[in-house]
């Protein structure tokens, strides 16, 4: 252990300057030997197989969706729950490539970025839990082909070979596993076809962005089909940093996924699944708008003279669109993120099936942040640099029984278990002048948390009669936790240390059992318009703060978080199946809400998991799609939400700016909006011309729970386009598409900086850019 060295810094910068190396040639390297793999295994597949049959004509209807959001196949139209389905090959046809990118097309989502994935998480109807602990769950389940995700990291990965995304919008603890008290991204991924198929898709952008992918699919053997997919991409990025020359913001992404489907017996289907990815990201920790802050409740204005200076001299002009940072250390991020699952499905007998979902996962998280934000040390700023490694692994089981359908009472019920184990090193590294002379600190922090999660849970429909239907459902959980920390550091009580507390050791345990649970009606009026009306109480387990900067004020166990939301709602479709109108109203009230609050150590910001008290989450949503000619295709969804804080819990004799109730929740824009229009037209007898466009519109945004006016990113709308050339003959598509066509700058994320002034995170879309996709059937 290295402690009040020269060496911390300097063996960082020299890990920060391998990681760079990494990321470029070696990177470029692996890119292209994963992009030539899929290539070779698609050229194959094609001569394998015979040229794909003429695209049919385009419907002049809306098409049936069918999702999984109760565990068994069923029309989205006759699900008595919210939700918005996106398109897998839709979304990557428009250069969607991870669940942030996807937020845009979803009004009720909202994503918080971060320079690293351990730090990004995902909000639905404006709630989510904001926290690097590894001793709390996120708010927002992410699930892949039935498995559960217990870190908000593990789901920042890039969506490779998806079928689609279903994102279910309120509490459904009931039915999903581990925690889903705001709502849950089911996502769906491709399965193996009964004939030989493949494809491979090819974009570059503007930026030097640009992504590789490629699958193929059919059977092997008697009884058995398969399934491969490889992608990589690469972006240079868009933010320039002055100290290091050289472009940030930017990613090098590769990975794989395979599914085998077998069929040993005529009653049984087993399915196998793996995947993997690695990603190294160098998001900057902050580009600046702001040398000064800005005050909650009074709106003073504090200048900071120094950093001014500071980032004069270093060539840098903070603003609301600056995309230049001069920081000496290169900030960036490896993750290593797959897993693998056994699903079998067991049809036992007069309609009832058993299933059964084994998996394991395991995501490994680098980090190398430049946290004060600078180049140059000063007396004033001193130069802080982190490092820190997560290592997590789950593994989880689930079995059910799914009734047949038809009967008076169909269900399903089940058991649902998962462990996860969580092993993390931080290390903070400080150099400061004092009294003229460098000094040198650091703290390190080994911390960890495991978590056993067990539950008991079923629903099920009561048809009274074919159009009137009851639901009712209930999930049992216990959660037993552990926590340790153990900080070495050269603060003391005496000793002050910018962002590091004084040496700490502690471990803790807890075993807390709590409900989720849903009850309603359903009524078809006709058998294309249907009404549901339901309750549902959420529960997300009790939490630990673990962090680096723990102390014994930090070390209490937080209550589990619990919600009551009631929904009521509208499926239509009208017009000879040419319009669907969805419409949902829905209240949610949220107790113990755990949340993200800031405080100050030693002149640096730190952040601090609490139970925030009440808040409340009510508005209304639509999601409508028209199709009034043949070729034409309209999507407008839309969503309005409140959701503020009801009663934060002060402690006596608080500042005033403790006193938040009625404001905003962070990441809730009150407006949101997304409209798109699609027409595709026989230009030949062989070619079709096909227009997109979208626009994504949403009401100014506060980013942070402080409430500060400097963290509040105005309205804004983002504009894109696309134009397709179809054969429909070969399988080719070629695709010009322009992003952000208004050139409209907006900012992602804003918080204060670690030390001072306010800073902003650049999103890809900051600015217009033209991009290329080419896409080839086999």
């Amino acid at each position: 252990m290295r402690l009040g060295t020269t060496a911390t810094l300097m063996g960082a910068q020299k890990r920060s300057a391998e990681f760079a190396e990494l990321g470029g040639a070696k990177g470029a390297h692996r890119a292209a030997w994963l992009a030539g793999a899929a290539v070779l295994a698609l050229a194959g597949a094609a001569s394998a197989s015979d040229a794909p049959a003429p695209a049919p004509a385009a419907a002049s209807t809306l098409d049936e969706v069918v999702v999984t959001s109760r565990h068994r196949e069923e029309s989205l139209q006759k699900v008595p729950i919210s939700i918005a389905v996106v398109n897998g090959a839709q979304a990557a046809a428009k250069n969607l490539n991870d669940i942030g990118d996807i937020s845009s097309e979803v009004p009720s989502v909202d994503f918080r970025t971060g320079a690293s994935n351990k730090d990004r998480t995902i909000f639905i109807r404006g709630v989510g839990t904001i926290s690097t602990s590894p001793g709390v769950e996120p708010s927002v389940s992410t699930v892949v082909d039935g498995v559960v995700l217990a870190r908000p990291g593990q789901a920042t990965e890039d969506l490779l070979a998806i079928d689609r995304i279903e994102v279910l919008r309120g509490p459904q603890g009931t039915l999903f596993g581990k925690n889903a008290s705001a709502g849950v991204i089911n996502i769906v991924t491709k399965s193996p076809t009964s004939t030989l198929t493949g494809a491979v898709d090819a974009s570059y952008y503007e930026g030097n962005e640009y992504r590789l992918a490629g699958y193929v699919s059919g059977p092997l053997v008697d009884g058995l089909k398969g399934f491969a997919s490889l992608f990589a991409g690469h972006y240079d990025g868009n933010v320039y940093d002055l100290a290091t020359q050289q472009k940030v913001n930017g990613y090098d992404h590769e990975g794989g996924r395979v599914k085998l489907v077998a069929n040993p017996t005529p009653d049984l289907t087993l399915t196998l699944a793996g995947d993997y990815t690695h990603s190294l990201d160098s998001t900057p920790n902050g580009v600046w708008a702001s040398s000064s802050q800005t005050s909650y409740p009074t709106g003073v204005v504090t200048p900071n003279a120094a950093l001014a200076s500071a980032l004069s001299a270093q060539g840098i002009t903070p603003s609301a669109d600056n995309r230049t940072i001069s920081d000496n250390v290169h900030t960036n991020v490896h993750d290593d993120n797959g897993g693998a699952s056994l699903q079998a499905d067991w049809n036992i007998g007069k309609g009832y099936t058993v299933t059964s979902i084994s998996a394991g996962r395991s995501w490994s998280n680098k980090q190398f942040q430049d946290y004060d934000q600078t180049s140059t040390l000063t007396a004033s700023l001193p130069q802080v640099q982190d490092t820190g490694q997560v290592s997590f692994h789950q593994t989880s089981e689930e079995l059910r029984l799914a009734s047949p359908k038809g009967q008076f009472i169909d269900f399903v019920a089940g058991f649902y278990y998962l462990n996860a184990v969580d092993t993390e090193t931080y290390e903070r590294a400080v150099a400061r002048l004092v009294g003229g002379a460098n000094t040198y600190d650091q703290g390190v922090n080994n911390y960890g948390s495991s978590d056993s999660n067990y539950a008991l849970f079923g629903e099920a429909n009561l048809n009274f009669t074919k159009n009137f239907h009851a639901i009712l459902g209930l999930r049992g959980v216990t959660d037993d936790l552990s926590y340790y920390t153990n900080r070495v550091s050269t603060a003391t009580a005496t000793h002050t240390v910018t962002g590091v507390q004084p040496s700490f050791q502690d471990s803790g345990s807890s075993t807390r059992s709590g409900l989720a649970g849903r009850a309603g009606l359903q009524y078809d009026l006709t058998p294309d318009v249907s009404t549901y009306a339901t309750y549902s109480h959420g529960y997300k387990g009790p939490a630990y703060n673990v962090f680096f900067n723990e102390a014994l004020s930090n070390t209490g166990l937080l209550s589990p978080e619990t919600s009551n939301a009631y929904e009521i709602g509208l499926k239509s479709r009208a017009f000879d199946n040419r319009l669907q109108l969805d419409v949902a109203g829905f209240i949610t009230d949220f107790n113990n809400f755990q949340a993200n609050s800031t405080q100050i150590i030693a002149g640096a910001l730190v952040t601090n998991l609490v139970n925030a008290g009440q808040v409340t989450s009510r508005g209304v949503e639509f999601d409508a799609i028209a199709k009034p000619a043949a070729g034409l295709t309209i999507d407008f969804n839309g969503a309005y939400d409140d959701a503020h804080i009801v009663n934060f819990p002060c402690p006596p004799g608080s500042a005033i700016s403790c006193q938040v109730n009625g404001e905003p929740l962070p990441f809730a824009p009150r407006w949101k909006f997304h409209t798109e229009g699609d027409y595709r037209t026989p230009i030949t007898d062989r070619f079709d011309l096909d227009l997109n466009t979208d626009y994504n519109w949403q009401s100014r945004t506060q980013y942070q729970l402080a409430e500060t006016a400097d963290t509040i990113q105005p309205a804004y709308g983002v504009w894109n386009a696309a134009l397709g050339l179809i054969d429909t003959h070969s399988g080719w598509t070629t695709r010009l598409l322009v992003k952000n066509l208004l050139d409209q700058h907006y900012s992602s994320y804003l918080s204060h900086g670690n030390l001072a002034g306010v800073v902003r995170w650049v999103p890809r879309d900051d600015d217009r850019y033209v991009g290329v996709n080419v896409h080839k059937d086999f």
